[in-house]
């Protein structure tokens, strides 16, 4: 008796946790049709807010601006990252243990105070706040990240590897690039993943350093405080694109589940 209650309620805890995080999603989507410029009355249906999306100088600049930021963020911080780890695995334990205990700082402090101390950093040299501030602070926060996820994977490979290809005559960056990084590629492009999300998703940190109108989230915030369709709309297609993503890794992973 006492276990059938307890999978009630649980299940009754599921929905309204499903239901309270959901319905405003849901929301933002049935009034990216809405006619009326409106969150509460409906004024029929229509497409024109993704229409004006899509004829929105300014609002393709700052998507264009975000993806640039990401893309750029992602490979410099991949690269960073990456010969960081690779170089730890060869550095004393002592010192390596140290760095990896200070590389973990930035992702266990909050993004304000992450945020506040990369503004007095710009500030204090007197570097403009813009495309470029923004882009530094998106590396700087992302690299981190790629030395957690791509260091483990080194580590666990065999230590008499660069060795060898060393011995056989390859140059070190050649050897780095023929025995080391086609075993790690799996994390890095997990690493890769990663960094593109956190950046594309990054609202304080931008904010802060960039200002309100370089990428899609701090765009968002700004236009949030008026009535704006448009806004909608393009929540709407960044919704269906995670969507979109999440079923074809689903059908991936049943296809290969299917092929063992």
């Amino acid at each position: 008796m006492k276990s059938t209650r307890a999978k009630i309620w649980s299940r009754v805890l599921i929905f309204l946790f499903f239901f309270i995080y959901y319905v405003p999603l849901l929301s933002i989507v049935v009034f990216s049709f809405n006619d009326a410029m409106s969150v509460t009355h409906w004024g029929g249906f229509t497409f024109k807010w993704y229409a004006d999306l899509f004829t929105n100088a300014r609002l393709i600049k700052i998507i264009v601006n975000t993806l640039l930021i990401a893309v750029i963020s992602t490979f410099v911080s991949i690269i960073i990252g990456t010969v960081a780890a690779i170089s730890l695995t060869k550095t004393r334990k002592n010192i390596r243990h140290l760095i990896l205990q200070g590389n973990n700082l930035p992702i266990m402090n909050p993004d304000i105070v992450t945020a506040i101390g990369l503004l007095l950093l710009f500030v204090s040299l007197r570097i403009e706040q813009g495309y470029f501030t923004m882009l530094l602070a998106h590396i700087s926060f992302c690299t981190p990240y790629v030395i957690v996820t791509v260091y483990p994977k080194v580590k666990s490979l065999d230590e008499n590897i660069m060795e060898a290809a060393l011995d056989l005559g390859a140059k070190p960056l050649k050897a780095i690039k023929t025995a080391i990084l086609p075993q790690i590629k799996g994390s890095i492009f997990a690493a890769a993943a990663i960094s593109f999300t956190m950046s594309f998703d990054d609202f304080v940190i931008s904010y802060f350093t960039g200002g309100s109108q370089l990428n899609i989230s701090t765009y968002l915030y700004t236009e949030a405080k008026k009535i704006n369709p448009t806004i909608n709309a393009l929540s709407t297609i960044i919704m269906l694109v995670i969507v979109l993503k999440i079923v074809f890794d689903k059908l991936k992973q049943r296809k290969e589940e299917r092929n063992k």
